[in-house]
């Protein structure tokens, strides 16, 4: 099967359709190589660089996002989805896909806009909520495989299906305590706490900032392993090279984390963090127990995300303007009641769906057959 695949903007976007494409392409029955995959995103966007990384052939057309934007950039922004229908319409031609697999962001826009009479189309949802983007978008396409029981009925009942979130293989088999030697925590303190504290693919400024002001006292409380984004990094590891040695050895400050992310996740004993799409499937895939602090410019998406998992009794949830008052007693409250962290940790685990990606496969492997069929 050649797959085109398209997604990007935030890491949400793009960690479930690698995920799809590992499980393609790690087992003959599927018939599906690596070089039979194309992805295609935007010039600038995040997801050419993981994507190239994963050594698939990447392809960038012309994209614009609309929402909030003013009326000089929304005509440029349509303009620019233009071209890009143009620019993906021929890279169908060039490359005949049996199927496309679309994970959101505008990035995705051009190649399903352009994908009628050519190719059938599986949009994979990951979030609690679709946007008004992907509920216009959902016309073009054959099948939508969404995350949740609740968001099927967004969905026109003969297109719709519940997948799960899609994470990689080596986030299901994790063992806590091979991620803990894999840091060295377990050589530099052993019955040491570990906090995970990260904001996204592209970190989380007010995160980092608190973070920042209660270092001393988390500390106190557990190492922490902090993934800061590429613009706060300098800041903070400058913080971490002034400090004590005793502190510095439990600090540890990183721009971003590529392979090393699995072991972060299943190491911690709590993550805080942003409440993108990713957390409601990495998270429950090792059981982590998490705070979660929804970004407040981001819709109504994040903080349906964290709320689905509050709910469930697997995370707490801290208002981004309530981060300095709150954030220190929360996890102080959570670091010292192992029982509470156990309970999380297996509510955590109840939320998985371990077959998520092997569904979207099989969907897409049975709607390039009928596609076939049907010519």
């Amino acid at each position: 099967m050649r797959l085109m695949v398209t997604g990007g903007g935030t890491a949400g976007h793009v960690y479930p359709a690698l995920s799809v494409i590992e499980r393609l392409t790690g087992d003959p029955r599927w018939g599906t190589r690596p070089g039979d995959v194309l992805w295609v995103g935007s010039p600038a966007g995040m997801e050419g660089a993981l994507v190239r990384r994963e050594g698939i052939r990447f392809e960038a057309v012309s994209t614009g996002a609309l929402r909030g934007k003013s009326p000089v950039a929304l005509v440029k922004g349509l303009q620019a989805i233009r071209r890009g229908i143009s620019e993906a319409r021929a890279l169908l031609r060039e490359w005949h896909p049996d199927a496309i697999l679309a994970t959101g962001g505008y990035v995705s826009a051009p190649l399903i806009m352009a994908s009628r009479g050519l190719c059938p189309v599986l949009i994979y949802l990951p979030d609690v909520q679709p946007g008004m983007a992907i509920r216009y978008l959902g016309r073009r396409a054959q099948r939508i495989a969404v995350s949740f029981d609740e968001v099927r009925r967004f969905f026109p009942a003969d297109k719709v299906f519940v997948s799960g979130y899609p994470v990689r293989r080596g986030l299901i088999e994790a063992d806590k305590q091979a991620s803990r030697r894999a840091l060295g925590l377990l050589d530099a303190d052993e019955g040491a706490r570990m906090l995970l504290v990260l904001g996204g693919s592209r970190g989380a400024h007010s995160i980092n900032m608190a973070v920042k002001a209660l270092l001393t006292e988390l500390l106190e409380l557990a190492h922490v392993y902090h993934i800061t984004g590429v613009d706060d990094y300098p800041a903070l590891q400058a913080l971490a090279d002034g400090l004590p040695e005793a502190r510095a050895a439990r600090y540890h400050p990183m721009a971003y984390a590529y392979e090393e992310m699995t072991d972060l996740l299943a190491a911690a004993d709590l993550v805080v963090a942003r409440s993108g799409a990713a957390t409601l499937g990495e998270f429950p895939a090792v059981g982590a127990p998490a705070v979660l602090v929804p970004y407040p410019y981001a819709g109504q998406h994040q903080e349906l995300n964290a709320s689905y998992l509050v709910e469930r009794s697997a995370a707490r949830m801290v208002r981004d303007r309530d981060l300095g008052a709150e954030l220190l007693p929360t996890v102080r409250s959570l670091l010292s009641d192992a029982a509470t962290l156990e309970r999380m940790s297996a509510a955590s685990r109840a939320a998985a769906v371990p077959l998520a990606a092997e569904r979207i496969a099989e969907a897409l492997l049975q709607m390039a057959q009928q596609e076939e069929a049907d010519q």
